[in-house]
């Protein structure tokens, strides 16, 4: 039986390699309100980590405070080995993190290939002195093809699935390390659910970590290596999602509507 543990780090074992990513003790507000409370996680290269839990759990919140775009107080935020709580929004990109929102944010009146353009950081690479995954247009076009054909049109005319599609493409031309993803397979028709887990896939195959929030279990189970639940703000269960999907018990109490 697995334990549950309150605001913990992964346990022991699961990553014995630095983490690209720790946080520990993470609170954060909106106003006056507290959402969270000592959140404690970690991403590791290459891992696919799923924050799950049900509507205002605190999973968004969390990728916010992370990015430094809601007000947050933390013991500990590190990433790529480096302390970062002091970094504004713009520079944690700079450094390597980005974020996806859920709500799209596309530029409307702007074509698809003007939205990639203005995404587009310089190349990487890795503290080894490796190049990390540089990302170009084309490159892009070759993971999400429906793209290719709308290179031109407005964002404003684009459906629902095919603006996540390009968030996802624009964050991905900062040639992050690390990518957030709020909510990648909400609102969205099934064949982009499919899409949008097949191309999370190719990129942890190609070294991308990813770090998503999602109440979308059938999904999480197909592309997530770990997972965090959070409960009003509070971590009370961090394993692999294998442990997870076994415990029907932790599901009821935690993930069920």
């Amino acid at each position: 039986m697995t334990e549950y543990q309150l605001g913990h780090p992964v346990p022991v074992g699961l990553q014995a390699v630095s983490p690209l990513l720790e946080v520990e003790g993470l609170d954060a507000w909106y106003g006056a309100a507290r959402i969270l409370r000592g959140v404690s996680l970690q991403v590791g290269r290459g891992d696919v980590v799923a924050l799950m839990g049900r509507n205002g759990a605190g999973k968004s919140t969390t990728l916010k405070a992370v990015m430094g775009l809601v007000k947050r107080r933390v013991r500990r935020l590190s990433f790529m080995g480096k302390d970062v709580e002091r970094l504004r929004t713009f520079e944690m990109a700079k450094a390597g993190m980005a974020y996806v929102p859920e709500d799209r944010r596309v530029f409307t009146e702007l074509t698809v290939d003007e939205n990639l353009a203005l995404g587009r950081l310089p190349e990487r690479r890795w503290p080894d002195g490796k190049p990390a995954v540089n990302w170009t247009r084309e490159a892009l076009y070759d993971l999400f093809p429906v793209l290719q054909n709308l290179r031109h049109r407005s964002a404003g005319t684009l459906s629902g699935g095919e603006q996540q599609m390009l968030t996802v493409a624009r964050g991905l031309m900062g040639n992050p390390f690390l990518l957030l993803l709020d909510e990648p397979s909400e609102g969205v028709a099934p064949i982009v659910v499919e899409q949008m887990a097949g191309m999370i896939r190719a990129l942890k195959a190609r070294g991308t970590s990813i770090l998503l929030s999602e109440q979308n279990l059938p999904f999480a189970r197909r592309i997530a290596d770990r997972a965090y639940v959070l409960e009003k703000g509070v971590i009370r269960y961090s394993d692999s999602m294998e442990v997870l999907l076994a415990d029907e018990a932790l599901k009821r109490q935690y993930l069920t509507l």
